[in-house]
């Protein structure tokens, strides 16, 4: 309807149900969307999502184990998983499924932390397995680890802030007061708006220990006490000091990690049972398969997953003969059996997101902790000087009990005993109603003096908090003794080994190919064949394509590398192993489309080299010829393309590869032949190098062919022999003759 309007200009009656502006179209300003819309969702991902805060959690990881913590499930019995999520969903509204899975990640079951938070019950899947899938929520059970004393043993004495939840009916903490640093202990990975989290594990006992050196000693070498990352799934971490100081530093590089195997010779057989854990046993598996479909792993008879109840083992049978070592050296460059592992140390820091170094991370925790504890120092301070006011009070009615029965007796309105009794004893109104509210039973001299025996030992320990909130030297010392009693408490060995770079074996993986005499074939048309001795033998006559013609046929063998030069300019690079053995009667393997050449581009030559020595000879139209030294195409890199492969300037009448110098033929198309030795001609590491003059050709006249000389294909070479540049010779009437039929 409003498009009508808009069309016609007329006014639309108005009608039951209309709605004025429906379906008219408004321009907006895409920045101004885009900032309205989207860059609220990525402050929300980024702040209350995906990145770790300080204490070492995300939110979905506070509000699952707070509402565990209120559950009493520090001390109880383990509940059933689904009730758990239940009541997370008071804190976190983003469904149970979301909830069960951050719970599962958490757990014991799951094997993802050095330290779970959560012991689990029943099937919580496997980190290091992709289709080892968990247990539905109304299946398992769980409760918070020991541990978890460590994260909220000060929470109900004023250490953190509390803040409404989504539907302002309970209190939940912004931080959790841990007495270790969490954040470096566990692993924890995130992914927000254009930015990322992914904080490798450490070792407990390493990480408090380092904590409390630089305590002591902002100076302190951080290498000496934490020494590298610590994985819960073990495997080897090969250590090298420039990456690990970079990642200590900035808080971003990468290390290896490889897996760990034992090899059983009884069986031969290789038990692999860490790996890194950046990767998992499917993948590994079916990495392995594929390279043994692909005859890339000839020495594995057989690989399969034996992971039980004892832990994780991929198993992988040998053929006889085979070198476990060496076996496995290949396998770490092959597969995820080595794999890397990239560090982002990104946490939120009075909600901004910063990227820091392991030193700098220890320290915000430090600053962190000793907030804690100066609140919590506070807070005792406050209930004790609280106590000893009342207390106080209680001991100025010691002097006279009898006075305080008759002024509560004698007190005609219940509404004036405590005035009165901060008349008659000259205490406040927050003493006189601790007074006022003491049982009949206790207004005896035992009771008020056992009471006020305390008065002393408040004030002995008011003092002290006192100098604690004083002395940064007091709060520090206090967080070094809990940190040295979570050490001692919780603190495990090392799970992953430490390889150092230099000690490592490295070893260049080569595919081993079989090497065997072959016979090569290259058409006119762009057509190959390898064909072995035997089987040439036994053939009958060469299949071609109607018209095409055999210009190549060099003996090989399978190891050989072929270039495919094309009209182009460019080359191909293949081996002759890439190409199956074949018979004479098939039509053979089309070279552009085998090197998927580009669109009408026609493959003209094919060299066959072991070890790139000699030289390609290029020759040229316009009576040019260059010489390119063979190495100039040889590449570190198994790159299967080079483009200027040789020049462009002049179409290319034919190319030939020499091992050594030799004469070549040349014959233009006014029938001059010309007879040189390719010595003449420097030799160039330059591809497309543009060469010299050889043959004088004139204009509207070009170089017909170029061939090897072999004797007795001229009766009179001298006649054609020249000093370069020349235009050649006629032949005479005896040269004409069947072997000039080139």
């Amino acid at each position: 309807m409003a498009k009508r309007e808009r069309q016609s200009g007329e006014k639309l009656p108005k009608m039951k149900g209309y709605i004025a502006g429906a379906g008219e179209i408004v321009e907006q300003d895409v920045g101004d969307t885009v900032r309205k819309n989207f860059m609220p969702y990525a402050m929300s991902v980024i702040l209350s999502r995906a990145i770790p805060e300080i204490d070492g959690f995300k939110p979905s990881h506070r509000k699952l184990l707070y509402t565990m913590y209120k559950m009493g499930l520090l001390t109880s019995a383990r509940t059933k998983s689904a009730n758990i999520v239940g009541q997370t969903m008071k804190l976190n509204p983003h469904g149970d499924s979301a909830i069960y899975d951050t719970m599962v990640r958490l757990s014991r079951g799951y094997e993802a932390l050095l330290h779970p938070f959560v012991d689990s019950k029943g099937n919580f899947g496997k980190a290091f397995s992709r289709d080892m899938a968990w247990a539905a929520s109304r299946y398992t059970e769980a409760k918070l680890d020991p541990i978890c004393k460590e994260l909220f043993q000060d929470i109900d004495r004023d250490t953190v802030d509390f803040v409404d939840n989504y539907d302002n009916t309970m209190k939940e903490p912004t931080l959790l007061p841990a007495t270790f640093p969490t954040v470096l202990v566990n692993a924890n990975t995130g992914i927000a708006v254009g930015m990322a989290s992914n904080i490798c594990p450490f070792n407990l006992a390493e990480v408090c220990e380092t904590t409390i050196a630089l305590m002591r000693d902002p100076e302190a070498d951080l290498f000496q006490t934490l020494q590298a990352p610590d994985f819960p799934g073990g495997g080897q971490l090969i250590f090298d000091r420039e990456q690990m100081q970079a990642i200590y530093d900035t808080g971003r590089g990468s290390f290896r990690v490889r897996s760990r195997y034992t090899y059983d010779k009884s069986e031969s057989c290789i038990d692999i049972t860490q790996i890194p854990p950046s990767t998992t046993v499917e993948v590994i598996v079916e990495k392995v398969v594929e390279l043994v479909k692909q005859n890339k792993l000839k020495e594995i008879a057989d690989i399969r997953d034996e992971t039980d109840l004892n832990g994780l083992k991929i198993t992988i049978d040998l053929k006889r003969g085979v070198d476990p070592d060496k076996l496995m050296q290949k396998l770490f460059k092959l597969t995820t059996l080595e794999d890397s592992f990239a560090c982002n140390f990104n946490v939120l820091i009075g909600s901004v997101p910063r990227v820091l170094g392991v030193k700098e991370l220890l320290e915000e925790w430090t600053a962190f902790r000793v907030e804690c504890v100066r609140r919590r120092t506070y807070y005792d301070l406050q209930k004790k000087q609280e106590k000893l006011h009342l207390l106080l009070g209680l001991q100025a009615i010691l002097l006279d009990i009898d006075k305080a029965i008759r002024i509560v007796r004698e007190t005609e309105e219940e509404s004036e005993v405590v005035p009165n009794l901060m008349i008659g004893f000259g205490i406040d109104e927050v003493q006189a109603e601790y007074v006022a509210e003491i049982r009949l039973r206790h207004l005896n001299r035992e009771y008020i003096l056992k009471r006020t025996e305390e008065t002393d030992d408040l004030k002995k320990e008011i003092a002290e908090l006192e100098g604690i909130l004083q002395s940064k030297a007091k709060v520090k010392s206090i967080i070094i003794k809990e940190l040295e009693e979570v050490a001692k408490k919780y603190g495990k060995p090392r799970r992953t080994m430490i390889l150092y770079a230099d000690e490592v074996e490295e070893i260049e993986v080569t595919e081993e190919v079989p090497d065997y005499p072959v016979h090569l074939f290259f058409t006119e048309e762009g057509y190959f064949k390898k064909i072995t001795p035997l089987s040439l033998r036994m053939s009958g006559e060469q299949k071609l394509k109607e018209g095409d013609k055999i210009t190549q046929q060099p003996e090989a063998t399978n190891n050989t590398e072929l270039l495919f030069f094309s009209d182009k300019s460019q080359v191909y690079k293949m081996k002759a192993s890439d190409f199956p053995d074949t018979k004479a009667s098939v039509l053979g393997e089309y070279i552009p489309a085998r090197t998927q050449m580009d669109e009408g581009e026609r493959a003209v030559y094919m060299a066959a080299t072991t070890d790139y020595s000699g030289f390609m000879l290029f020759f040229f139209e316009n009576g040019k010829v260059a010489k390119v030294e063979m190495s100039a195409y040889q590449t570190k890199t198994n790159r299967k393309k080079l483009i200027s492969a040789y020049s462009d300037k002049s179409p290319l009448t034919a190319a030939l590869y020499v091992k050594e110098d030799c004469e070549v033929l040349l014959t233009a198309s006014t029938g001059r032949m010309l007879l040189f030795h390719t010595g003449l001609i420097l030799p160039k590491t330059t591809k497309n190098t543009q060469g010299v003059q050889a043959m004088n050709v004139k204009k509207g006249q070009r170089l017909l062919s170029a061939v090897l000389y072999e004797e007795g294909m001229l009766k009179n070479p001298a006649r054609y022999q020249k000093k370069l540049p020349a235009a050649g010779a006629m032949p005479d009437e005896a040269e004409v003759g069947e072997q000039l039929k080139l």
